[in-house]
């Protein structure tokens, strides 16, 4: 099914080539709630290349990829974008409700208290891709059915837990995930979370938007923001230092996703998860930070990516942060050789 015709795109903040949508999902108590789709648009190749210089197809050749960003954090990186549409699939990036290009005036940033509620976000940006439910199509077609392109879910941290959890809800849906340091279970592991659940559930309960303590300490904003130690420019407005406060109310639906995932869960298509090769996690700086993820405990987190199905690769890539995307360049350029690879294998075909 090809990409919605669908009016009011308008330029992106990113610049050229990026346009964005916003797309209505009623209100709430805090007011308008809206979720925001970036689409990338390459220039087309000139004319006097065409069709004299035909190029290869790309290893995503034929597919469609959203992106969902982590916690804290929206859609700002160009060269992601450019790497997919390098391989020839056409690139969207979905900014969550209250985050990022969505966050309106009066909104408490990232605030929600079931991680279920995003399906109506992200569904609202597959129907404007052209990959609505069933249900929703328009088209009774069934040479136009056959030929909607495959789906690549692409997820950071917070995002990959989520989309994790809406593929194992929408089974067949997706043709492949590929996971960027996906929050898969909480830092202090099973135990931890299990002990600390009911906590934060009666605190939820009790006040569920009591403002609970900010342990971000400025180490990963020191080593990926260019005015610090970092390569990458982005609004300090949507992508805060500190991060956005924590609450328990929003914790605990954190903590029911990973419990689900823990207790094994199908996405119904092929994974990969990149995931750095070491962890630092400590009060105090060092400069191992440049070259480990200092958010989440990679171990864990690779022994949880086996519980999201039957077929799921792990990619332990050294010096990577944990937006492996935003590594150093020669990491980078070992993550993208890591996803190039896998796509070889199993790109979905269309």
């Amino acid at each position: 099914m090809a990409e919605q015709r669908v009016e009011g795109w308008r330029p992106d903040v990113l610049g050229d080539g990026y346009e964005q949508l916003t797309l209505p999902l009623g209100a709430d108590d805090e007011g308008e709630v809206v979720a925001t789709l970036v689409r990338y648009r390459p220039k087309p190749r000139p004319w006097y290349e065409w069709p004299w210089k035909p190029r290869p197809a790309g290893e995503a050749s034929g597919t469609d990829v959203l992106y969902v960003h982590g916690w804290s954090d929206y859609f700002f990186n160009h060269e992601l974008a450019e790497f997919w549409a390098g391989a020839g699939a056409r690139f969207f990036a979905l900014d969550l409700r209250k985050y990022g290009r969505s966050l309106r005036p009066g909104q408490t940033p990232g605030y929600i208290t079931d991680l279920a509620a995003y399906d109506a976000d992200i569904e609202a940006a597959l129907e404007a891709m052209g990959h609505g439910a069933p249900a929703t199509r328009t088209s009774t077609d069934a040479a136009a059915a056959a030929s909607t392109r495959p789906l690549i879910l692409l997820g950071h941290s917070t995002g990959g837990l989520t989309l994790s959890l809406w593929a194992a809800r929408n089974p067949g849906r997706a043709a492949a995930l590929v996971l960027n340091s996906p929050w898969l279970e909480f830092q202090g592991s099973r135990i931890g979370r299990e002990a600390l659940a009911p906590v934060v559930g009666w605190g939820a309960r009790v006040n569920p938007m009591g403002p609970m303590p900010n342990v971000d300490l400025g180490f990963y904003t020191r080593t990926i923001a260019k005015e610090q130690d970092g390569e990458w420019e982005y609004s300090h407005e949507w992508r805060p230092d500190p991060s956005f406060r924590v609450y328990p109310a929003w914790l605990t639906a954190v903590l029911a996703g990973h419990a689900t995932v823990a207790a094994g869960i199908d996405v119904g298509a092929p994974v990969l998860t990149l995931l750095s090769a070491r962890s630092t996690i400590q009060p105090r700086w060092d400069d191992e930070m440049f070259s480990s993820d200092v958010v989440l405990v990679v171990d864990d987190i690779a022994e949880r990516t086996l519980r999201l199905g039957p077929n799921v690769t792990v990619a332990r890539i050294d010096g990577a942060l944990h937006d492996v995307f935003l590594s150093r360049r020669p990491v980078r350029d070992a993550a993208y050789g890591a996803i190039t690879r896998w796509l070889r294998g199993y790109a979905p075909s269309r």
